[in-house]
């Protein structure tokens, strides 16, 4: 009577030698593989815990009023700064102003647009005056400017000049008729006036004597002169006439020399009992340039 055949002890061999085959366990390696990417990718979900703040409240509403009212709400529906019946602020800017604000908005920026072409329209027109003004050679600009100052200057210049000629006329004669004149010559017997012309005489023959012309010493001349000569209360000279010439003409400029010599420096000033009554002295005498080449008087 044959044996059954072992089973379970092929399998167990079976099994023993398909884990010895190298192959066939890099094929399990890679299913195995294969599997856990599979449960890891399509089995496996992440979310996020949903934190509960418990300190996180209800948003507080704060409305601004313009105006407030004299009794509380009895239900405020969110919190101002003062009571208001009908609980809610209405806006300060009406709708209607707000379009105006906007079609104000848009007028501006197009008046602004206007003004700014304006501007360079004003801009490009000066540009090309200043170059058409530069075009000009800078001498003759500055010549064009230097003639026009110069001839404002000038007509100024005329005007107060004929203004002046037309008022000195009036105004001097008008001085000269003021003043108080005195004439007195060689005859005089009053004694203020003599004994003030003496002195006046002896300090012109003194400076004559002193600058005797060398043109009369050198050609021998001589001759005489009659000269009125006005002095100022203060002493100083104020005119010098030839009334008789000597008929020589070296001669009477010399004579006018000497009183201008003389008179340099003033002559004396009037005392109180001259000037009380006299503004200007005239004093008349004759002068002789002598054959001794001295000068004296008549």
């Amino acid at each position: 009577m044959s044996a059954a055949p072992n089973i379970s002890g092929f399998d167990t061999m079976a099994t023993r030698g398909w884990l010895l085959d190298g192959s066939s366990r890099l094929k399990l390696a890679i299913l195995i593989s294969v599997v856990c990417h599979a449960a890891v990718l399509f089995g496996i979900n992440f979310k996020s815990p949903i934190l509960k703040d418990s300190k996180t409240g209800n948003p507080l509403e704060v409305v601004l009023v313009n105006s407030k009212s004299a009794s509380k709400p009895g239900k405020a529906d969110a919190l101002a700064q003062a009571n208001r019946s009908d609980r809610r602020a209405e806006t300060p800017i009406p709708l209607a102003l707000k379009n105006n604000q906007a079609v104000e908005t848009d007028t501006a920026s197009q008046e602004a647009k206007q003004l700014e072409q304006e501007a360079q329209q004003l801009t490009t027109e000066a540009n090309s005056d200043e170059l058409m003004y530069q075009a000009e050679p800078p001498l003759a600009q500055s010549e064009r400017s230097r003639n026009a100052i110069d001839t404002a200057g000038l007509v100024q210049r005329s005007l107060e000049l004929a203004r002046l000629e037309a008022q000195t006329p009036v105004n001097y004669e008008a001085h000269q008729h003021s003043l108080k004149r005195k004439f007195i010559g060689v005859r005089t017997r009053e004694f203020r006036f003599a004994r003030y012309a003496e002195d006046w005489r002896l300090k012109v023959e003194r400076i004559g004597n002193l600058n005797y012309p060398e043109a009369a010493r050198r050609e021998g001349l001589y001759g005489k002169l009659q000269l009125t000569v006005g002095i100022k209360s203060d002493g100083s000279l104020e005119s010098i006439e030839i009334n008789r010439s000597s008929g020589r003409k070296v001669l009477d400029e010399a004579a006018i020399r000497i009183v201008n010599l003389a008179g340099q420096n003033g002559f004396a000033p009037f005392p109180p009992d001259i000037s009380r009554d006299t503004d200007i002295l005239h004093i008349t005498r004759t002068w002789v340039f002598t054959r001794s080449d001295e000068l004296a008087s008549e």
